[in-house]
């Protein structure tokens, strides 16, 4: 089905590489706090910046509730394809994590030469085949026996930003996105950032990503008193610091 999806590409100048791709989380926007400071980074270096927003999301149209996994990962595979040119850095914070290790997956798998394009990942608290472990293995069977039989559950933000609209349809197409289910290599450095204070994708969750991930691409830095969003002051300048690192600024003279 077709689908119309609001972006932002920042050019940048010629020649300058890598450039970033941002993948926002559940119910988050392309105009986030991480997401511009991101896009200011960019700019700042010269590097081409996408943003993009899920369908039901920000600027994109459609209902929130309606949305997939596998309907938000073909829109994000349709962004990279269509928008990015050249070497890119994948950066993706909690379910946006997730879908970009889904993208990187279905690029080697379908569109090798696309997925030689991406050099890195940057994972801020990854969400992992969040409708499985995150959702439905945590829920009460009350909440289960609501979402089978009426559709869906209104699960209560604690970021104000409204009910989330979980739905029968997100619980049923996340089995069929599920990372944790075949071995993966990713094939290129992943460096994931994690609060250990974090109440909605546990610490242990990404060091249970580490385990599954083969091939020993994977770096991980705790924030000891961080939270989810990591979006203060120190946490943002640490993402920094490390996306400098992966685009190997790190390593200039």
């Amino acid at each position: 089905m077709e689908r119309r999806i609001a972006y932002l590409a920042d050019r940048g100048g010629p020649g300058k590489t890598p450039g970033v791709m941002w993948l926002s989380g559940l119910k988050s926007e392309m105009t986030s706090t991480k997401a511009s400071v991101i896009a200011t980074w960019a700019a700042d270096h010269g590097l081409h910046c996408t943003r993009f927003d899920y369908s039901g999301h920000g600027q994109s149209p459609g209902r929130f509730e309606d949305g997939t996994i596998g309907a938000w990962l073909a829109e994000a595979l349709a962004v990279f394809r269509e928008i990015t040119t050249g070497p890119q850095i994948l950066i993706g914070s909690s379910m946006g994590g997730y879908i970009a290790l889904l993208l990187l997956r279905a690029l080697m798998k379908n569109h090798p030469r696309d997925a030689e394009r991406i050099t890195a990942l940057l994972l801020i608290a990854p969400a992992w085949d969040m409708t499985e472990r995150l959702m439905w293995a945590r829920f009460p069977e009350a909440t289960r026996r609501e979402i089978m039989e009426t559709g869906v559950y209104l699960r209560p933000s604690k970021y104000g930003d409204g009910d989330y609209a979980i739905s029968r349809r997100l619980i049923e197409d996340g089995r069929n996105h599920l990372i944790g289910d075949a071995p993966f290599d990713p094939g290129r450095p992943i460096h994931v950032l994690h609060g250990q204070l974090d109440p909605d994708v546990p610490w242990e969750h990404t060091l249970d990503l580490v385990a599954h991930l083969s091939g020993d691409h994977v770096r991980v830095t705790a924030v000891p008193d961080g939270e989810h969003r990591l979006s203060r002051p120190e946490d943002l300048a640490l993402m920094i610091r490390v996306l400098e690192d992966l685009a190997g600024m790190g390593r200039e003279s």
